[in-house]
């Protein structure tokens, strides 16, 4: 094995993935894209003429009543959009208003940067290299990395990363998987640093990251977690990774706007900080964690969020702390991803909601409440609309011109966060996302809750 330095450039965005795709492949969607950029627009400017021309909501209403008794349906649709578009206007003042803190002059706190990894290969080198390579004091820096029983080739590549950074990186092996959630109680439970900062295995931080991430710490000390931005790092290799990184830019809406009320509800794996003050009480609680009876080893990113905001501290969004990470490229990968994370979700909001009306914290206790709440109407009420649309086509083929146009709207204004941040033409695969995850994703979330205490990790 050599011991050339792995190549890092900055964004890593248009870089291949680990494993590298085909030319053909790329040439594919080079080619793909421009068509899609004019198609998509033009698309739904068809879809919005028609929807205007053709069918009528009355008739459509009167048939759904005549055929099925649920005629009140439409009426229940349009309310729930009334109150979601006011809750949706009052956010985006929020994330207006949204700042992340700039930069202190220091001193800087010590930092233990934890990254566990299975069966990454020569991505966990990469990702510590990009650490390595951080801005930040190296006399301030210590970087675990564990290695959760691989069974490749990841542990030579921790120990290339070791004699490159021997003053920076303590190599741990365990000799079997044991979990995510044990590598990184691993890393907590060793690390010296007045701050943990986690990173996943296959993400690339950007050189200013570690000091942004910990300026919210510094400014405010009631802060007892940071979430970093997460960008797709193979957003430009694969039509599934273009739509996931507008998927992934759009987050920076929710974050934000919940930053206002300091209540980020998943400080996630890719990048996020950790007070050590903060975190310390609740390691034990967290790693032997069970819900309805069984231990709980996915999600763990939104499970110590819950920790901290239970505990009265707050959670802060800080927009200028870059990660790039992979995401899966297959609709088998995206289900799995998303899968496992509603199950998180399913679990960490029942424990959410054992502390929202208690006096966990002096203020900012309204707003989680209210997002909460519309958040858990969200899903059942799209499962009973995407029922009502399936039942409308049969009795109303007409009907479906207008939903579709409808969806595209509803993609268009939810893409307005994107198109400020970013100001480029991939937001037209924001709008192909909607009708994929409309159409070929509502399944997740009803299966994640009847299977929610299923412990496979699902992505190892």
């Amino acid at each position: 094995m050599d011991n050339a330095t792995p190549t890092l450039s900055w964004p890593p965005v248009r870089r291949a993935a680990v494993p590298p795709l085909s030319r053909h492949r790329l040439s594919w969607i080079r080619w793909l894209d421009p068509g899609l950029k004019l198609l998509v627009p033009a698309l739904l400017l068809v879809a919005l003429v028609l929807a205007f021309n053709f069918g009528s909501f009355a008739a459509y209403v009167e048939l759904l009543s005549r055929w099925t008794n649920m005629s009140f349906l439409p009426t229940l649709g349009a309310v729930y959009t009334l109150v979601m578009l006011g809750f949706q206007l009052f956010r985006t003042l929020l994330w207006a208003y949204y700042k992340p803190y700039p930069l202190p002059d220091g001193p800087w706190p010590s930092l233990t940067v934890i990254i566990p990894a299975y069966n990454e290969g020569a991505m966990v080198e990469k990702a510590i290299a990009s650490v390595a390579a951080s801005d930040y004091p190296a006399d301030r820096l210590e970087i675990i990395c564990i290695d959760d029983g691989s069974q490749d080739d990841t542990w030579s590549y921790i120990q290339r990363a070791l004699r490159r950074y021997p003053k920076l990186v303590r190599p741990i092996r365990f000799a079997a998987n044991r979990g995510k959630k044990a590598g990184l109680y691993t890393g907590f439970s060793r690390g010296r640093g007045e701050v943990f900062v986690t990173i996943d295995s296959d993400s690339l931080i950007a050189p200013d990251a570690l000091r942004h991430l910990v300026a919210p710490l510094l400014h405010d000390a009631r802060i007892g977690a940071v979430a970093g931005n997460v960008k797709v790092y193979n957003r430009h290799q694969s039509f599934m990774g273009k739509m996931q990184g507008v998927r992934f830019v759009n987050l920076d809406y929710l974050r934000a706007s919940q930053s206002l009320y300091r209540a980020v509800v998943c400080t996630p794996g890719s990048l996020s900080a950790y007070r050590r003050t903060a975190l310390a009480p609740h390691l034990k609680a967290w790693r032997r964690q069970t819900f309805l009876g069984a231990p709980c080893h996915h999600s763990e990113d939104r499970a110590l969020t819950n920790f901290i905001l239970r505990s009265g501290h707050y959670t802060y969004y800080q927009r200028t702390a870059l990660v790039y990470t992979l995401v899966p490229e297959t609709y088998t990968g995206v289900c799995k991803m998303y899968l496992r994370w509603e199950r998180g979700n399913v679990r960490e909001s029942c424990v959410q909601l054992g502390y929202l009306f208690t006096r966990y914290r002096d203020k900012y206790r309204l707003l989680p409440i209210v997002e909460f709440f519309l958040a858990q109407l969200e899903y059942p009420l799209t499962l009973i609309f995407f029922g009502m649309l399936v039942v409308s086509v049969v009795l109303y083929p007409l009907i479906l011109i207008k939903l579709l146009a409808v969806l595209g709207v509803i993609s268009l204004i939810n893409l307005i966060y994107y198109l400020w941040l970013e100001r480029d033409l991939e937001f037209v695969y924001g709008v192909i996302y909607s009708y994929y995850a409309f159409f070929l994703l509502q399944w997740i979330y009803p299966y994640a809750l009847v299977t929610v205490r299923n412990r496979r990790w699902l992505t190892r």
